[in-house]
């Protein structure tokens, strides 16, 4: 790895904290989520400082977010949230994959930048913007402008229940994407977003300027475009039964950006075991409910009845 001298070992993560509301054969259960907490309480979970920058509101559901933030030791930014927090109900579809109905919050969130997050951006290895409304110029116009030069990863998580104007979103996610070291992208955002080719998404990207591209394609595994080549992993295998998907792709995004904090890989060879390393954390993250990133360590430590990280 090339290591930049003077860059923080800190991560920020902007976007989405939200409520699942989770509907099923045994009744409703509610979990803590949103794409951008997954990936702060991931990076957390990978050793890094990390500080999210999200709408929450004074309220339960708040309070709930707040406490699951401190627990994993991430830090809060908050915005004002006068809709109070996003919630998310989620059922399930005969197609198999889950339906999400988001509430006013959610459709209309918006993040405001203060004096502390502009710190903590700019003190930052890493920024991870996830699930911001790109379709918004006013929203990716405070970005960019809070943004600075920061080290950026993207994933654009583009949301059928959210999205107002597709044509837009694809100008304010490709604003950000042609400055950013890493953007994730995968086969549903190529169809909700373009005409569904996921490996012509990457290379538009790529020759946009998009320093690295990580293109998810389930069980096809992942591909990492960069300047140093192509390498590609299929999906990890692991000990026990897949609980739950829902968090694969925010850990991979997770478990890349964690490897770029200090500086891009140096070489092609640097690059595949990061996503190899990447795929393996998917994988185990798939093994219990919920987005919370699970390592292949934590997995043997809570066989051996040891509570992991």
């Amino acid at each position: 790895m090339e290591h930049e001298q003077g860059v923080a070992r800190s991560a920020v993560v902007i976007g989405d904290a939200l409520i699942d509301e989770i509907h099923g054969p045994g009744g409703v259960r509610e979990l803590v989520g949103g794409a951008a907490l997954n990936v702060a309480v991931g990076l957390r979970r990978l050793g890094l400082p990390v500080t999210l920058i999200a709408m929450v509101g004074a309220d339960e559901a708040g309070a709930h977010i707040r406490e699951y933030l401190a627990d994993h030791g991430v830090t809060l930014i908050g915005s004002p949230a006068p809709r109070g927090s996003s919630r998310a109900i989620v059922r399930p579809a005969p197609s198999g994959e889950p339906e999400y109905v988001f509430n006013e919050a959610a459709q209309r969130r918006s993040i405001r930048y203060g004096d502390a997050a502009r710190a903590a951006i700019a003190d930052a290895g890493i920024v991870a913007v996830s699930c911001i409304p790109f379709d918004v110029h006013a929203e990716t116009d405070a970005l960019v402008e809070a943004l600075g030069d920061a080290t950026l990863a993207i994933d654009p998580n583009p949301r059928a229940g959210m999205l107002t104007d597709r044509a837009e979103f694809v100008r304010g996610f490709e604003r950000l994407a042609a400055r950013a070291a890493l953007v994730k992208i995968g086969a549903d955002d190529a169809a909700l977003l373009y005409d569904g080719d996921l490996d012509a998404l990457r290379a538009r990207l790529r020759s946009a300027g998009t320093r690295a591209v990580l293109a998810t394609a389930g069980a096809a595994g992942a591909v990492l475009d960069t300047d140093a080549g192509i390498v590609e992993a299929p999906i990890a295998a692991l000990p026990g039964r897949i609980v739950d998907t829902v968090g694969a792709g925010d850990a991979t995004l997770a478990a890349v950006s964690a490897g770029l904090v200090d500086g891009s890989p140096s070489g092609q060879a640097d690059w595949q075991t990061l996503l190899d390393r990447a795929m393996l954390i998917a994988a185990a993250t798939c093994r219990s409910e919920g987005g919370l990133l699970r390592t292949p360590e934590s997995l043997a430590e809570s066989e051996r009845g040891v509570q992991g990280s």
